[in-house]
């Protein structure tokens, strides 16, 4: 504006000195001047203020920008896990709107990552998938608390906490699982289990006979008490705790006892030319020592004696039998605890009779007796006795014996050992109750008394044995349903009831009636 108004200071001087045609040309230039110079300094004003107020507009934009940025946040969430020993575990660490933020991996205050830098030297421990953390081929000491952490001004963090479950293991105390205790004492078997979580424990003792052994005990400590010879063996401690299979550790147990000597048979039966077999069988430990004697004395090994062993089993084999041979034997062991002796015998006289006859006669009057014998030589004698029992519902009254000697027949030369005899008895009461014994002699002398021998003779009302009256019963009461189907349904029963009071009665008396007579 000042040289606008300069110029026109200038032109009004100008025109004072020339004629009146130029001075309305330059009244025109002046004005096509100014308005020149009019819009040039609009536009120049309009440009600074433009400048201004982009130079003002920036920081506010800058302003508004720092203040609506989002900020880093978690995706994942902090978890408890639990892993298997051996196992390779992946910790999760997603982060949204990281930005320029440094994400670090730590354990208590030591620092496993930062960014995506290894720091930790544990070749286990690597990133994955972005920022998860994985641990492989875990052991017990990873558990613990894993945290993942934004190095911002609120240094947020996720944490994880590991769990190692560990599988059970466990020993015996002491290691070498060997134990020994005499017998009648107590004894304390111990084993320690460890595992995460903590295992229980339980006991079994192996049986031998492949069934799944029962459980005796629980708890690291069984304690057994007043032992016994048969509680020897090996027991089983097994640890479970859930992860992986049960483990068991074994534990022999030695009971330390003096002899128990078992026979196979008291009473051997033989006769001269045959062979004859003793067996006893010796518990013992420390293991024993076993001896033969025959009438207290030593029995040396011969080419007709012979002595084996076969585990806890003695043998003692006698050929070719004389009559020397036979006597009373027994068998001696002995250990540092201790001594036993079991005796047996060694006869050429009768077996005792076994008798086959079924228990109800057939006949109302008679009985037929039934019996075998086992004898080498021939039988010279046989002695057979009954009686018959009188008793109702509240006594019962033996009669006396009847005495029969018996001469045996020859027996067929394919049974040279078993004699088979039977004899019928007669004149006896329908319905009654009867017992018998028998006795064999041959040339070595008399042989044990049976057995007392129990029989129920047929009633009068009918020749067949009870079991078979329920089927003619049943069979009539089909055309006579009146006083027939009566006596169907009560006499079986009477007949049943009696003979049941019978054998009980009879029961009782036997073995008074084997001493009163001093059959044995």
């Amino acid at each position: 504006m000042r040289i606008i108004l300069r110029s026109i200071r200038r032109g009004n001087l100008a025109t004072s000195s020339t004629s009146q045609r130029p001075r309305k040309m330059n009244c025109s230039i002046l004005i096509v001047i100014s308005l020149g110079w009019l819009l040039h300094a609009h536009c120049y004003a309009d440009a600074a203020i433009s400048n201004r107020g982009n130079n003002a507009a920036q920081p506010l934009a800058a302003s508004s920008t720092s203040l609506t940025a989002a900020q880093p946040r978690f995706l994942s969430r902090g978890h408890t896990y639990r892993a298997v020993v051996g196992d390779t575990l992946v910790l999760p660490c997603q982060v949204e709107n990281l930005g320029n933020f440094v994400l670090l991996w730590r354990r208590g205050t030591n620092v496993l990552t930062a960014s995506n830098i290894m720091v930790t030297r544990d070749e286990r421990v690597r990133l994955i998938d972005g920022y998860n953390l994985e641990i492989s081929d875990l052991e017990p000491q990873d558990a613990g608390d894993y945290v993942c952490q934004i190095s911002d001004k609120i240094n947020r963090d996720q944490v994880h906490t590991v769990e190692i479950l560990v599988p059970p293991s466990v020993r015996a105390i002491p290691t070498s699982g060997q134990l020994q205790a005499r017998k009648g004492g107590p004894i304390t078997l111990e084993c320690k289990g460890s595992g995460n979580p903590v295992p229980s424990i339980y006991w079994t003792k192996k049986s031998g006979t492949g069934k799944s052994p029962a459980r005796i005990g629980d708890g690291p400590i069984l304690t057994l008490d007043k032992l016994e010879r048969q509680q020897a063996g090996v027991y089983q401690c097994t640890a479970d705790n859930g992860v992986g299979d049960p483990v068991t550790v074994d534990m022999r147990l030695d009971v330390l006892y003096p002899p128990d000597i078992q026979v196979e048979k008291s009473w051997i039966h033989s006769g001269e030319g045959f062979e004859a077999k003793l067996v006893c069988i010796v518990y013992a430990d420390p293991v024993a020592t076993v001896s033969w004697y025959q009438n207290s004395f030593p029995i040396q090994t011969t080419d007709r004696r012979i002595m084996n062993t076969r585990a806890n089993r003695h043998t003692l084999t006698i050929r070719h039998i004389q009559q020397e041979d036979f006597g009373n034997y027994s068998c001696v062991a002995d250990n540092s605890l201790g001594r036993s002796r079991k005796y047996m015998e060694l006869s050429g006289r009768p077996g005792p009779a076994e008798f086959y006859s079924p228990k109800w006669g057939r006949s109302s009057d008679s009985y037929n007796l039934t019996w075998k014998i086992d004898s080498y030589p021939p039988l010279e004698e046989v002695r057979l006795l009954y009686r018959r029992v009188l008793m109702n519902d509240t006594f019962q009254q033996p009669g006396r014996w009847h005495d029969f000697i018996l001469t045996p027949e020859h027996r067929p030369a394919s049974e040279p050992l078993t004699h088979i005899m039977s004899y019928t008895i007669k004149h006896l009461h329908p319905g009654a109750y009867y017992e018998a014994i028998v006795q064999a002699k041959n040339r070595y002398g008399w042989n044990e008394v049976s057995d007392i021998f129990q029989f129920i003779v047929a009633s009068n009302s009918m020749d067949i044995a009870p079991e078979d009256a329920e089927v003619v019963a049943s069979s009539k009461s089909r055309s006579n349903s009146g006083a027939l189907s009566s006596l169907q349904n009560a006499l079986p029963h009477c007949l049943l009831l009696r003979g049941a009071l019978l054998l009980v009665f009879g029961l009782r008396n036997s073995q008074f009636d084997r001493l009163r007579l001093g059959l044995g």
